[in-house]
């Protein structure tokens, strides 16, 4: 089961990218962030007629999530508890071929400090009350997404830049850790231990032709999940094509 995250940065305005990747990579489960459409803007057929089923939370220019599947699927969340006034589209969940995937797409948190950063933080806990839920049910879990977070210094080209910064923030990073310490695992990190790898490369400064570039694309795996774990990597290479996201899409094949 190949899984797949992509920050698209604007469904519509990159589907032509989002086709010809879904064609060469081939993934059977999607997560998407950043869809900047309403739900009826969203380009279902389109992707139903490359074999795709889909669910999706919209929003007006912001925000943004779907999950995209070959299989069936049966939603079961959208959105957090915790706080009924938050209006953004960040998380949707749902049961894909015996597994249950949360494809999220956590707040940056810039400029720190400040009101957004208090709101990732506060974010990141209302996560946490949840993978605690999931992590109650005995089913394999997969946590797909942008987390806007830079766990370790592997995860910048250039971690002394970052220190004030809300991806790189040490709170940001201790909640992070305090989540993996829940028994998640990170997939990408645990195949490559050693080395720099990156999901995300500024339009700014010709950051992508520099490899300047940082990871915040992460699938968590909790402990029923982890042991399946075969493969993963970054298809840097979209990140180059004309009119491209600022992220790659990352994918992990499970055996399941």
């Amino acid at each position: 089961m190949k899984i797949a995250s992509y920050n698209i940065n604007g469904i519509n305005g990159r589907l032509t990218n989002l086709l010809r990747w879904l064609e060469e990579a081939g993934p059977d489960v999607v997560c998407l962030q950043e869809l900047k459409c309403t739900d009826q803007a969203f380009p279902e057929n389109v992707l139903k007629e490359f074999g795709y089923n889909a669910i999706w939370q919209g929003q007006q220019s912001w925000n943004g999530v779907a999950i995209l599947s070959k299989h069936e699927i049966k939603e079961t969340r959208r959105g957090l508890d915790g706080d009924e006034n938050d209006t953004h589209s960040r998380y949707i969940e749902a049961f894909i071929n015996g597994v249950v995937i949360g494809c999220l797409y956590l707040p940056n948190g810039n400029p720190y400090p400040g009101p957004k950063f208090d709101y990732k933080l506060e974010w990141m806990r209302r996560l946490m009350a949840h993978t605690r839920k999931l992590s109650a049910f005995d089913l394999p879990v997969a946590l797909v997404g942008d987390y806007n977070v830079m766990p370790t210094e592997l995860d910048t080209y250039k971690p002394e830049k970052y220190r004030n910064n809300a991806l790189f923030r040490k709170e940001s990073r201790e909640l992070f850790g305090l989540l993996l310490e829940q028994g998640w695992t990170d997939a990408i990190r645990t195949l490559y231990p050693d080395q720099r790898i990156y999901t995300f490369w500024d339009y700014l400064r010709d950051a992508y032709g520099r490899n300047a570039g940082l990871r915040l694309d992460h699938f968590l795996l909790n402990t029923q999940l982890k042991d399946k774990l075969v493969k993963g990597a970054v298809d840097a290479d979209v990140r180059g094509w004309p009119h491209s996201s600022d992220h790659a899409p990352v994918w992990i094949e499970l055996n399941v």
